[in-house]
């Protein structure tokens, strides 16, 4: 931000390292109860939100809110791409491929956040860094 721009609100504080860990945790878990819940479609936002509410509070939660928000950018386009596929009946095969994968990448994700590691999910570009 520069000299010009007023600022809204107070400066968001670093987040210590435990909550860090937690919060990346909690950036692969959320998403994936809310993709659950709602078959694959509000993952998206859950991952969002999280990204924009704790990107500027430690660059581990930021890693980890940027991969599970590029995890889920990648399960939409699946999702999407299969919904027209259905027609020729492979759709349905597709689309629970896409989620399955977005499940164990968001597990995986999870887990190593509260491990504390840093980590890349496979088959997924950084679109969001």
């Amino acid at each position: 931000m520069t000299e010009n721009q007023p600022q809204y609100g107070p400066p968001a504080q670093p987040l210590s390292p435990a909550e860090e860990r937690q919060w990346g945790m909690l950036s692969h878990a959320v998403p994936l109860a809310a993709m659950v819940l709602s078959a694959g479609t509000l993952g998206f936002v859950a991952s969002l939100v999280l990204y924009l509410l704790y990107k500027d509070r430690g660059t581990f939660v930021r890693q980890h809110c940027a991969n599970s928000l590029n995890v889920q950018i990648i399960t939409g386009i699946g999702l999407i791409i299969s919904v027209p596929l259905m027609f020729i009946g492979i759709g349905f095969l597709t689309y629970g491929a896409v989620l399955l994968f977005a499940s164990i990448v968001h597990i995986v994700g999870a887990i190593k956040a509260s491990n504390g590691e840093t980590w890349n999910p496979p088959l997924t570009p950084r679109l969001v860094s």
